[in-house]
């Protein structure tokens, strides 16, 4: 059983070292958190703030995907685990087994968005449309096949961006977008980070990628997403993640062991304080609670 709450950066081996060293570092505790790259960029701000919230706990946070994160929950290697999806039931079951009871947390709500190269003419995408762009046998391969023309891009080839399969991202934009038995064609683009899929974009007019919003530049363009002939095209932001008309939004999670240790609870109250909601929604996404902030 699985319970649930309702509500490339990294601190180093290094740093974390040097941290313990100083004053009173024999008292430091030392918080293990990976996993999502989604997520990497807040959790590190979340964890160089807590410091002046509580000196005497360090967190050591590192990224590489939901599935690295949850894989170290398992094994009882970390004591939090981010994931931009939620833990599967095969791997609830075995971390059962390891003797770990996973606990979910939500913490914020991410809207994943469709980047496009700014020189692109395109300004919406409907959900059959990304599955044709994405999914295994979809028949558009080249941008003339939407009825556009995208300057720069030598015979109209889509680049298709994708993510890792260790990546929540990855998981989530499948599963809203191909559908339970729906695959990824051949011959993607697979990032080993956010940021990396945004970047490509930039520089590669003909391409197309999906990533969290908070890795938004002035330099590519966000698709709005419809569901639908019809259906009204919603733009990706953090009102529209918090709501829920995104038709590609998600929460952002930390899960923990049902019973975390005191200084594992204590840090992630805090996450859901509003002092902590306030650091979620400063670096681009929505809060898991309302907030009134500064």
């Amino acid at each position: 059983m699985l319970f649930r709450t309702s509500a490339r950066l990294m601190v180093s081996a290094a740093l974390v070292a040097m941290l313990m060293a100083c004053g009173g570092g024999e008292q430091r505790q030392v918080i293990q958190n990976k996993g999502s790259d989604t997520l990497v960029n807040v959790a590190q701000a979340w964890a160089e703030a807590y410091q002046m919230v509580d000196p005497a706990v360090v967190v050591a946070v590192s990224g590489g995907g939901s599935g690295t994160g949850i894989a170290a929950l398992i094994n009882g290697t970390v004591d939090i685990a981010n994931a931009s999806r939620a833990m599967k039931e095969k791997e609830v079951e075995m971390a059962v087994a390891a003797g770990n009871q996973p606990m979910e947390h939500v913490v914020g709500f991410d809207a994943l968005a469709v980047y496009l190269h700014a020189d692109n003419p395109a300004t919406h995408m409907s959900i059959d449309q990304l599955a044709e762009i994405y999914g295994d046998g979809g028949t558009y391969t080249k941008w003339t096949d939407l009825g556009l023309e995208v300057p720069g891009c030598q015979g109209q080839e889509i680049v298709v961006v994708s993510r890792q399969n260790n990546s929540g991202t990855y998981a989530y934009f499948r599963q809203v977008v191909l559908g339970k038995e729906g695959d990824f064609r051949l011959g993607t683009r697979d990032m080993h980070g956010s940021k990396d899929v945004v970047d490509l974009v930039e520089n590669t007019p003909c391409a197309i990628g999906y990533s969290g919003l908070a890795y938004a530049t002035d330099h590519v363009k966000l698709a709005c997403v419809d569901t639908g002939v019809g259906e009204e095209c919603v733009t990706p932001s953090v009102s529209t993640a918090s709501d829920g008309s995104y038709p590609i939004a998600r929460p952002l999670l930390m899960y923990t062991d049902v019973e975390p240790a005191p200084h594992v609870s204590a840090y992630l109250d805090w996450i859901k304080s509003d002092q902590g909601q306030c650091i979620i929604k400063e670096k681009g996404y929505a809060p898991a609670t309302d907030v009134t902030c500064g």
